[in-house]
């Protein structure tokens, strides 16, 4: 069984702003696996579906982004998982508007969700997926930034990033995060003329 976390605030009035691509891309999933039997378990919502043969756990905490982890241990002790049967799902400022990342591992990167995360967990080898929301506009505090919602050209980038996502994630249980990383992590290839650096991503593998 694996766990998929997406991270985020519960509410409606949060339900837009960037602090919430996780469970935007989350429900994303959710919407293409035909999945609707949410319930409320451990701080969180739950809902049990497959990917291929593998049993899998749609997760959205609902303890507030900086106590994440308040959910995610409990559920892990609860359903007897590894943490390397747990991926987490969540924005990023270091990364530009809508550029994806996926990692096997890694400390939290200053993302108060993930500390939390890695306090009850007690253990940073597990899959999380980085979808970005770039820098504060200037003047403007992380807090207001993160809770704000996208301008109309970024929320683009951020439905192309989620549509890209989705298999991505699949690719991750079916497949192994090495390999997801391979298809769909961005490369930089440079230009014959050395000026600058182009990313590519490799085509979408389709959900199975």
């Amino acid at each position: 069984m694996k766990l998929i976390a997406g991270l985020g605030n519960p509410g409606s009035e949060y339900a837009t702003t960037k602090h919430n691509v996780g469970f935007m891309l989350v429900d994303a999933l959710a919407r293409q696996l035909g999945v609707e039997n949410w319930k409320t378990k451990q701080d969180a919502l739950v809902a049990e579906t497959r990917i291929g043969r593998e049993k899998v756990l749609l997760v959205k905490p609902l303890t507030y982004m900086n106590d994440s982890g308040r959910a995610i241990g409990p559920l892990l002790a609860w359903y007897k998982l590894a943490p390397d049967d747990l991926v987490v799902i969540h924005d990023d400022m270091d990364l530009p508007v809508g550029m994806v990342r996926i990692r096997k591992k890694g400390s939290a990167g200053g993302h108060n969700g993930m500390k939390s995360i890695l306090y009850h967990v007690q253990e940073e080898n597990f899959p999380r997926v980085r979808i970005g929301i770039g820098r504060p506009p200037q003047g403007w505090t992380v807090i207001r930034h993160v809770l704000s919602p996208f301008s109309a050209e970024d929320s683009s980038r951020i439905a192309a990033a989620i549509e890209y996502l989705v298999p991505a994630v699949v690719c991750i249980v079916t497949d192994g995060v090495d390999l997801a990383m391979n298809r769909f992590n961005p490369v930089k290839r440079k230009k014959l003329s050395g000026i600058s650096d182009v990313p590519i991503t490799e085509e979408r593998r389709p959900l199975s």
